[in-house]
């Protein structure tokens, strides 16, 4: 249900009311109880999406046969990769050297003399 601004112009209340769209008009000022309540035009009209969005697996594809479940649902960052090409990354670092390996020496470590 879409939300509403309403102003008295009687005494200058506005207000915001959420209301089917069937709905008839708000006539009386909750405020001053007079029927001077004029409906604004403006953004409360319109649909307003909020959360983290869609997801490609939301809907099916044209030609696409629903599957048991089985697949994994993708993730945000699973279809935001898939839209966006790769942007080049900046020069990283070259990774450290290897830990030079510890020397063997005839297994046990130390050497019988005679």
């Amino acid at each position: 249900m879409p939300t509403y601004d309403y102003e008295c112009s009687a005494c200058g209340h506005r207000f915001d009311e959420l209301q089917s769209f069937n709905d008839p008009l708000l006539t009386k000022c909750p405020k001053c109880k007079k029927n001077k309540l004029e409906r604004l035009f403006g953004g409360g009209g319109a649909i307003i999406f909020k959360g983290g969005g869609f997801y490609e697996t939301d809907y099916r594809r044209a030609g696409e046969k629903a599957d048991a479940g089985d697949a994994k649902p993708e993730t945000k960052a699973d279809t935001k990769a898939d839209a966006a090409p790769a942007a080049p990354a900046a020069p990283a670092s070259p990774p450290p050297p290897p830990a030079p390996a510890p020397k063997a020496e005839g297994g046990g470590g130390s050497k019988k003399t005679k």
